[in-house]
């Protein structure tokens, strides 16, 4: 794989231009000195404020299943558990923890901002190619997302993952509305900080392309583990696709896309599909 941390050829440079891409779109210079060091720390930081935390939890978490007397397949988790049985206020928590889990988002789109470059145009997370990054989003979801369902059922058979039910909310007006917000937040968080950003840092760190995309695809997979095994691989298949994707497009629209895709399909159709139907599908 070629070395995206090195500018791009002049050659490069009018390709990119001419399919519509930017000079922007190119990697950060590397950092050295003191530099280093900063982004070291605030690669850190963020991770620790974000995925890297969820990563840690759930490391604990399947740690903590794999220690009880229940056998893992038996076992279960919910991803969009109910937080109240008064409608409004588990409506009014919901809300609040979409737009608080953004926070991060947030963070990293302004600590990638530079002068004269904006964070959104830097990691493509833009309206510049509506119609390209669908396109290119509805393969890549179709790419992840049935393998995926089968690779959850396949660790369903062999007693390695959990069985994830992923809404446990209450029928209510806004219960799909919500799940659609939830489905865009977890887009938004993963693959702004661990497709864009992560990898921007650690090519200006220095980073082999290797290092770079099993790095990323490791830490998606491990904010994960408290599903089981079967989506632990399958998010670090996952991340190596959507990060290999990333290096050599410089875009996360099309990412978000696809996984937005996945999880409106995951959440909604779990909301919405008798229980006979889910049962059939080994989901509940």
């Amino acid at each position: 794989m070629d070395d995206r941390t090195r500018p791009l050829a002049a050659d490069a440079v009018v390709a990119e231009a001419a399919a519509g891409s930017t000079v922007t779109d190119r990697p950060a210079a590397r950092a050295v000195g003191p530099a280093r060091r900063r982004l070291r720390a605030e690669v850190l930081i963020v991770l620790g404020l974000s995925l890297g935390q969820s990563a840690v939890y759930a490391i604990v978490n399947i740690l903590a299943r794999l220690t009880l007397e229940t056998p893992l397949g038996e076992q279960s988790t919910a991803m969009n558990p109910s937080r109240s049985p008064r409608p409004y206020l588990d409506l009014t928590y919901q809300l609040l923890s979409i737009g608080f889990a953004l926070m991060p988002v947030a963070l990293a789109l302004y600590l990638l901002s530079e002068p004269g470059r904006r964070a959104t145009a830097r990691i493509g997370l833009d309206g510049r190619r509506p119609w390209r990054d669908l396109g290119a989003g509805v393969g890549l979801a179709a790419l992840i997302g049935i393998p995926g369902l089968g690779l959850y059922l396949a660790g369903r058979t062999l007693g390695i993952t959990v069985e994830v039910h992923a809404s446990t909310l209450n029928d209510h007006w806004w219960t799909v509305p919500v799940l659609i917000l939830a489905a865009l937040q977890n887009s938004l968080l993963e693959e702004v900080i661990v497709a864009g950003y992560l990898i921007e840092r650690l090519e200006q760190l220095g980073w082999r392309p290797a290092a770079v995309l099993a790095t990323s695809a490791v830490v998606r997979g491990g904010y994960h583990l408290y599903q089981g095994f079967g989506p632990f691989v399958g998010n670090v298949v996952m991340g190596l696709i959507f990060g290999e994707y990333y290096r050599r497009r410089r875009r996360t629209m099309p990412l978000v896309v696809a996984h937005t895709l996945i999880d409106v399909v995951a959440f909604v159709g779990y909301a919405l599909l008798p229980a006979s139907v889910l049962a059939a599908l080994g989901l509940a």
